[in-house]
């Protein structure tokens, strides 16, 4: 079966399975739609908060960061799965013995404050559109290559997949949805690492096989034949450290707290029966979620390998070294017609120069070859993961399921995603403080109205996005650290703090990052808009867009503490509900002291 047939049987198949749940789960009630009715078993919870984490920045886009930046990408790694331990460990139980749907009905109610609950939809509406970009351009990834549309229309596909099994089947729709997808997409992403693993190294394990010696009998251990064959072509190391320390510390910060702070993660944890199982389910999810980010490493060095193989005939970095463009293989035509992939031939010798113009002193060796720059001008990151089956030449079937599981990723967070924004819109907005009488019925019925607004909206953005999958969502990470995990943090653990401390810190945290972000990328939904170069010499102390998010959270914390000081303490009420969330109360008489 030719490979365009496997995909549209295997990622067909799929889909039918996500409607037919979504049809066999159908909400028919609000708490049901919001969280599932809040007796989801603790390990499946842990499972389909997995799905709901591992979004197309995970599956398709994490590996390509690491292929082509390294050592630094390493950052990814540590933030997203560290952010799960300050979840687990300082929000989610509590979070979930407040007992209340959304983050925004707890910080409306924590900070007694209407304005709070505003500031706090604003801040979650901001932070959820930019994540779920990311995972549109995902699935118009994945369709623009596997199913030969536009990348537009695959856009618009995944759109209407979404719309069916999120809006009718709400949170309890999504998490069997997001259970059947993690195993879709688990298995999508290690069997074709194993497949290259054993190919690359004989060692089946792709976590082992990252340190093994290559089986070509060279004995070269694989790293330091990937650090020969990128170096030979003027680029940094892959094992070398590139970036500055204070923008590598920032960046994994931002992401931790980010992590801690997205609420269409944290609302997972109002699913669960009891608070003792909020902590259970996040210990699974890192479970869950570990198998495929220590499989990611071997992923990205392997695919980085394969592509720089792949179009190298000869020595490295020499004249004869390159690959005739007219002898390319086949996958090579295949993502040239995506427009992900493009070459072009700038001195007219019909072969492939792949090297890094940027590199001086390479650029003047090039300058001898007669080489006129590089003719790689683009090779989109976000397609390496599912180009590198069939880089490695595996079979079709393999191949459909890379592209199952990028869709799978893709569609599971964006539904959590696009739920959190369409609660926020319906039961925050509208029930909190439009219409608090709207019958339950009408609630439902503007939530579902609410998540086809916002499933159209994060459709055209992702159409036009302002990057790569994982760059976009690290800003979202950002925006959701620097805005709404100060606040969470601060509403737990500090019971002077006020509606006027926490208002304050929101807007400005909220409102520093997302001037960064614009001054140096522009406005999302309009090209070109940049108001200054995006790069390092410019950044404020080197601080890139992705890691400001830290900086904007500290300024937050700050701001909010300075605030609650120097204005009235929270009625009394306020505080004895800090302690009841925190300790519950009689715990010292029970035990003694």
């Amino acid at each position: 079966m030719d490979l365009q047939t496997m995909t549209y049987w295997v990622v067909g198949a799929t889909f039918a399975l996500y409607i037919g749940i979504a049809i066999w789960t159908k909400a028919s009630s609000t708490q049901e739609f919001y969280v599932a009715g809040g007796h989801v078993h603790p390990i499946a919870n842990g499972m389909a908060t997995a799905a709901d984490w591992m979004s197309a920045a995970s599956f398709i886009s994490m590996a390509g960061l690491i292929a082509f930046l390294g050592y630094d990408a390493s950052v990814y790694l540590m933030g997203w799965t560290g952010g799960y331990v300050l979840l687990a460990l300082l929000l989610a139980p509590y979070l979930r013995k407040f007992g209340k749907f959304t983050v925004p009905e707890f910080i409306g109610e924590r900070f007694y404050s209407k304005a709070a609950r505003f500031v706090a939809v604003f801040c979650l509406i901001i932070a959820s559109i930019t994540y779920v970009i990311g995972q549109m351009k995902g699935v118009g990834v994945a369709f623009g290559r596997f199913l030969e549309v536009d990348f537009e229309v695959g856009v618009a596909v995944g759109m209407a997949i979404v719309f069916v099994y999120a809006v009718f089947g709400g949170m309890r729709g999504i998490t069997y949805t997001q259970i059947a997808q993690y195993c879709v997409l688990i298995f999508a992403y290690t069997v074709p690492a194993i497949f290259i693993a054993l190919n690359l190294t004989g060692n089946p394990i792709p976590q082992l096989g990252l340190g093994s010696s290559m089986a070509d009998g060279s004995g070269m251990a694989l790293l330091d034949k990937l650090d020969q064959v990128v170096t030979g072509l003027g680029f940094a190391a892959f094992t070398e450290q590139k970036g500055t320390s204070l923008n590598i510390f920032l960046l994994t910060a931002s992401l931790m707290i980010g992590t801690a702070g997205l609420p269409h993660v944290i609302v997972r944890f109002f699913t669960v029966p009891k608070v003792s199982d909020a902590r259970v389910s996040a210990g699974w999810a890192l479970v869950f979620i570990a198998i495929l980010y220590t499989t990611a490493p071997a992923v990205g060095a392997m695919a980085r390998l394969n592509l720089m193989d792949t179009i190298q005939t000869g020595e490295v970095g020499t004249p004869d070294g390159n690959l005739a463009y007219a002898e390319r293989p086949e996958w090579f035509k295949n993502w040239e017609t995506t427009g992900l992939l493009k070459f072009e031939d700038k001195n007219g010798d019909g072969r492939i120069q792949y090297y890094n113009e940027a590199n001086q002193a390479f650029a003047e060796q090039a300058e001898q070859y007669g080489w006129k720059g590089n003719e790689m001008i683009t090779v989109d990151r976000d397609i390496m993961v599912l180009a590198n089956p069939e880089i490695a030449r595996l079979p079709n079937w393999v191949i459909a399921l890379v592209a199952a599981g990028g869709l799978a990723a893709a569609l599971s967070t964006a539904a959590g995603l696009l739920l959190a924004i369409s609660s926020a819109i319906s039961h925050d907005l509208l029930k909190g403080m439009i219409a608090p009488d709207i019958s339950e019925k009408k609630e439902l019925l503007a939530s579902r109205i609410a998540m086809a607004g916002a499933i159209a909206v994060a459709g055209y953005l992702g159409m036009n996005p302002p990057g790569f999958a994982a760059q976009v969502v690290a800003l979202a990470f950002g925006l959701a650290a620097s805005s709404l995990f100060p606040a969470l943090m601060l509403g737990i653990f500090d019971k002077r703090m006020n509606r006027t401390g926490a208002i304050a810190g929101m807007l400005t945290g909220v409102g520093s990052t997302v001037m960064y972000i614009v001054w140096f990328k522009g406005w999302f939904f309009i090209k070109g808009t940049e108001f200054a170069a995006n790069t390092p010499d410019n950044w404020f102390m080197g601080i890139s867009t992705e890691a400001f998010g830290a900086v904007g959270a500290l300024l937050n914390f700050t701001v909010a503490i300075v605030v609650s000081r120097m204005t009235a303490a929270p009625p009394e009420n306020i505080q004895q509900l800090v302690e009841d969330i925190r300790v519950p109360r009689g715990a010292g008489a029970a035990t003694g002291h």
